[in-house]
């Protein structure tokens, strides 16, 4: 599926990269706005351009891509992350994910393949399943423990508590409606509490909260 009209800025630090990937997205109906060759050029470019998407590599001179997707982030835009690497490391992929990226992909992966993942984060979904993130969670903050209460968990409900202990856990809405013997309408709205409380961007995010404030231990 694509996102015809979708404005995307490339953060990549080899032009023949970026150039690459500009036809294949152009040939395909999407609009690259906006280049950079490094993550603060990469900030720059999306506060002044405001796309849709920003396909940020992770490795790159001066500020990674890991700290231009926080700093995307901190500005409040639209501007949904789209990660893309030759590595498919796990901390890499969590430290993306923590940083606020709504996905994740390998510089490897087939055009069409790449297009889609941009229509996807382009939607606001998140284009790693959580329950992926749970097991990438649980092994790399085994040794992570939080300190006190997060505020974020200030304001949300103990139906909302038990909700997002769940989800991070990797329970779709459908589980979760059959072990809460709530309708999936219902579910559904308090998914949308407590991303809307918690400041969560989406579904992944709200997993990356649940082990971060300690509601999901690594190993449960």
């Amino acid at each position: 599926m694509t996102a015809p009209g979708t404005r995307v800025v490339v953060v990549d630090d080899e032009e023949l990269f970026r150039s690459g990937l500009r036809m294949v997205m152009e040939s395909r109906g999407l609009e690259v706005v906006g280049e950079a060759s490094n993550g603060g050029e990469g900030v720059s470019v999306c506060r002044e351009l405001r796309p849709d998407v920003a396909l940020m590599d992770v490795q790159m001179p001066h500020v990674d891509g890991i700290e231009a997707t926080r700093r995307i982030v901190s500005l409040g835009l639209e501007t949904r992350v789209l990660m893309l690497t030759t590595f498919g490391m796990d901390q890499y992929v969590v430290e993306s994910l923590r940083a606020g990226a709504s996905g994740f992909l390998l510089k490897t992966v087939p055009p069409d393949e790449l297009v889609t993942g941009i229509a996807t984060v382009a939607r606001g979904e998140s284009l790693l399943a959580p329950s992926i993130l749970r097991r990438l969670l649980a092994d790399w903050l085994t040794s992570w423990q939080p300190e006190g209460q997060d505020p974020r968990l200030e304001s949300l409900t103990s139906r909302e508590l038990q909700v997002l202990r769940l989800i991070g856990r990797g329970h779709s809405n459908s589980e979760l409606s059959a072990q809460l013997h709530l309708a999936e309408p219902t579910v559904k709205t308090h998914v949308s509490r407590i991303l809307a409380k918690t400041g969560s961007r989406d579904r992944v995010q709200a997993v990356v909260l649940a082990y971060e404030t300690g509601l999901v231990k690594p190993g449960e």
